[in-house]
């Protein structure tokens, strides 16, 4: 079992410091999948890689319910998954009406 599936068994059992063990070893992971997912995006996102790793790592991992993972492909895959989620809600909420979505010109 790799370092990465041993760690997420450990979070799904509730050990708390086993998401701290987690992030260091699957971060530049994520960085490069958050910047495939960046590359799609339309220019002048303020939003940076970065930020994505951080949001979509909260929204799986330090959440109140414990998350299933059967795999560490079944984690990036799941990662992959929430930061296009991310993307989309951000696109969402820029065009909103009260942020100018509806104007017209």
């Amino acid at each position: 079992m790799s370092d990465v599936t041993h760690i997420l068994s450990q979070i799904e059992r509730g050990d708390p410091a086993a998401a701290e063990q987690l992030l260091p070893l699957v971060y530049d992971e994520l960085r490069k999948l958050a910047r495939q997912k960046m590359a799609q995006e339309n220019p002048g996102q303020t939003l940076q890689a970065t930020g994505l790793v951080h949001e979509a790592y909260l929204r799986l991992v330090d959440v109140e319910t414990a998350q299933h993972w059967n795999s560490r492909g079944h984690f990036f895959g799941a990662c992959a998954e929430a930061m296009r989620r991310i993307l989309v809600e951000g696109a969402r909420r820029k065009q909103q009406l009260k942020h100018g979505g509806g104007t017209q010109i």
